[in-house]
């Protein structure tokens, strides 16, 4: 794919989202990091409903260490690995405490020294609280960047790689909200929704769907 047709590509994403974000609900950073914790191998609707309940309650890395690990659980206890997502968050709480005066760091290695926090995790952390241009290459992300061969990669760091040098500037802010979103409603894994694409003409996938 050419580098014409990927500016095409995010023109039209961004024409139909001007301001695309997380569906995860925060008011924070720290809410964000604790809500992207809990989201793996786990829907956004279903941290939201956790959440929901969690954070009127604690909603800083005081608030949680006092709830204790048995009081965090009682609130997550909906989320799959409820039982080791607690003890990494009660973890991080602590990191935060003792290094970073209970701010969140906008730094990437000092991210991912935190416990359950890899790099996936703070590439959201970056970019949706501190608009830093960086890409969180989930399974949505993966499967439109390979479908469409806008950033083809057979590793999701290689796919990571592919779209931080080839997406255009104007729009590597959003581009990770975009391509996300595109893949869980549109680019879907079973029966893409190729007719209502805004850029089915601009895809290489030799598969599309009709209906």
């Amino acid at each position: 794919m050419n580098q014409t047709k990927r500016e095409e590509i995010f023109r039209r994403l961004q024409a139909a989202n001007p301001a695309p974000t997380t569906e995860l609900n925060y008011n924070s950073p720290f809410e964000l990091l604790i809500a992207v914790i809990l989201s793996a191998q786990a829907t956004d609707v279903g941290v939201n409903k956790a959440t929901a309940r969690l954070f009127p309650v604690a909603n800083t890395p005081e608030a949680i260490l006092t709830l204790g690990e048995d009081g965090l659980k009682s609130y997550i206890k909906t989320i799959g690995l409820y039982n080791s997502k607690a003890n990494n968050i009660l973890k991080t709480c602590r990191a935060l405490i003792e290094q970073h005066d209970g701010e969140v760091p906008r730094d990437r290695k000092a991210l991912e020294a935190l416990p359950g926090v890899g790099r996936k995790t703070a590439n959201v952390v970056l970019n949706t609280a501190f608009g830093e241009p960086t890409i969180a290459v989930d399974t949505h992300i993966y499967r439109v960047s390979n479908r469409t061969r806008l950033a083809p990669g057979k590793t999701v760091r290689a796919v990571e790689d592919k779209l931080t040098r080839v997406v255009p500037k104007a729009y590597q802010r959003d581009a990770h909200h975009w391509l996300i979103l595109h893949g869980r409603y549109v680019c879907r894994a079973r029966k893409p929704l190729c007719d209502a694409c805004v850029i089915e003409d601009l895809c290489d996938y030799l598969s599309k769907t009709s209906s």
